[in-house]
């Protein structure tokens, strides 16, 4: 789902910084009056996806020697580490922000280096009230275990858990919905999801966002995981941030999901506020109609009362900004702005969350009110937690509450105790098999052999892949300091910052 409006709620007290960490920033010169500016850019820059891609850069840290900094922060604190990296000409902070996750724009590069401070500075501030690993847990025997002892477990989602049924995400290039408009010819796409460009022209939204709807009954193995962690009454919530409904096609029952950003699964008349099931307009959806209210279309055959609508001036209607594309809008030109419309029945719009919208204050009751004092387990499963509020759960959370991370890749902001790179159904595949729990699903095949890869023992980073040409039925491979000779390959090979020499034995 496009990013959202954020909107600030309680977090766990060791969110706040304890240690002094700010003041000594600024007694650098590594902060200044313009904190709260910068911090805005920084999570920009950091939620950034193509900000924590691999680099080849040579002013770059490496996947080490982050490590190793990152751990120097923490054992000298801010004022020091400053004074051995920054101050001494060691490092400059252009390259110091790399080894928080940090590449910054291509609109910094013409900076003198102290152009650079205030960015650096809160990106150190954000690693030191970071979420810690907790060292207890580190592979795949870790992950099954915390499944069986948890009772109440957070399930966290987003775009990737649906991507297999051809629903497309939002941000991923090329193939996102994002790209797929700007191919389109829209220069801001994020428009089609704002709300006043809705109101002057909701054909814009119909004709193209149809294709984050999924069919009424398909589900993927994923939502079925999910669905199964309820039926083993262990879901305490899962919080998606998916507006595609899927969860609901799977069966998750309401009083457990909190859809963050809202979904197609209801719809509501722009006119009357009259409320509808979502399926009730699915055809008009796929065949990108505006779907109009039955209520006011009732009322209007039965000759009852209808608010007529005067005519609005087109030059003042707010339009989606596109190239090459000619934008239609459902009030015609008037020359003659004090006429009116004849009745007509009201839009129907789905009970998505646009821009210009607030959050559900239900994601913030849930959360505050319930989740946050009980939640033994966190699993994060296909987003790249980079949209707040949820994106702040892991901070929130007591920090003995362990988070297990499955995703194609991994992510640099938010330190989990195990992360499981990979298709998402296959890897959620894997844990219930070696739970001992049945999980059928049409899409999964039932002795599908696995490759089980270390990338980063101190991470905990693994991958889970179906190899290219098995011969055992599951394999587990381990990092050494041998050949990589006889390593099974893989069909999606993970970043080359996360590997290393393999070894492989059969389990």
């Amino acid at each position: 789902m496009p990013a959202m409006k954020r909107r600030e709620y309680d977090v766990a007290e060791d969110s706040d910084s304890e240690d002094g960490s700010e003041d000594a920033l600024e007694e650098n010169g590594v902060l200044d009056d313009d904190y709260s500016d910068t911090e805005s850019m920084l999570l920009d820059i950091l939620n950034n996806e193509d900000s924590q891609s691999p680099s080849s850069d040579q002013d770059v840290c490496s996947l080490d020697e982050a490590r190793r900094l990152k751990s120097r922060l923490r054992l000298v604190g801010p004022d020091m580490f400053v004074a051995e990296t920054l101050t001494c000409g060691k490092y400059t902070a252009k390259r110091l922000l790399t080894a928080f996750g940090v590449k910054a724009p291509e609109f910094f590069e013409n900076r003198a280096d102290s152009g650079y401070h205030r960015l650096l500075g809160l990106a150190i501030v954000r690693e030191l009230t970071a979420r810690e690993k907790l060292e207890q847990y580190n592979d795949i025997n870790d992950a099954v275990e915390l499944l069986h002892k948890s009772k109440n477990v957070v399930v966290i989602t987003g775009a990737g858990i649906s991507t297999n049924l051809g629903v497309p995400d939002f941000r991923s290039k090329n193939t996102g919905f994002y790209d797929q408009m700007r191919e389109k010819g829209f220069d801001s796409p994020e428009d089609i999801f704002d709300l006043d460009t809705f109101k002057a022209d909701p054909r814009i939204f119909y004709e193209n966002a149809g294709q984050t709807l999924a069919g009424p009954e398909l589900t993927t193995p994923t939502h079925a995981f999910i669905k199964l962690l309820h039926d083993q009454g262990k879901l305490l919530t899962n919080y998606t941030q998916n507006i595609d409904n899927i969860e609901g096609n799977a069966g998750i029952p309401r009083e457990h999901l909190i859809q963050c950003h809202g979904s197609w699964a209801t719809f509501t008349c722009t006119k009357c506020t009259a409320k509808f099931p979502g399926s009730r307009f699915h055809e008009d959806v796929t065949a990108k109609r505006v779907p109009r209210c039955p209520t006011c279309v009732a009322r209007l055959r039965a000759g009852g009362p209808a608010t007529l609508k005067r005519k609005r001036n087109s030059h003042s209607a707010p339009r989606a900004k596109s190239k090459n594309r000619k934008v239609s809008h459902v009030d015609s030109d008037s020359e003659d702005d004090g006429r009116y419309d004849l009745p007509e029945p009201g839009v129907m719009k789905p009970d998505i969350t646009f821009f210009g919208e607030k959050l559900p204050d239900t994601f913030f009751d849930r959360f505050k009110k319930h989740d946050r004092d009980i939640a033994d387990l966190v699993i994060v499963i296909g987003t790249s937690m980079s949209v707040a509020p949820v994106s702040e759960i892991p901070l929130a959370l007591p920090r003995e509450v362990p988070h297990i991370y499955i995703s194609r890749d991994a992510v640099r902001h938010i330190n989990f105790d195990i992360t499981f790179l990979g298709d998402c159904d296959t890897v959620v595949g894997e844990l219930a098999k070696r739970a001992g729990w049945s999980l059928k699903h049409p899409m999964l095949k039932d002795h599908a052999s696995i490759c089980l890869k270390e990338l980063d023992h101190d991470l905990a980073i693994w991958s889970i892949a179906r190899p290219i040409q098995p011969s055992v039925d599951t394999f587990t491979v381990k990092d050494t300091d041998q050949s990589t000779a006889g390593a099974t390959s893989l069909p999606d090979d993970p970043p080359p910052i996360l590997q290393g020499p393999t070894e492989v034995t059969s389990t």
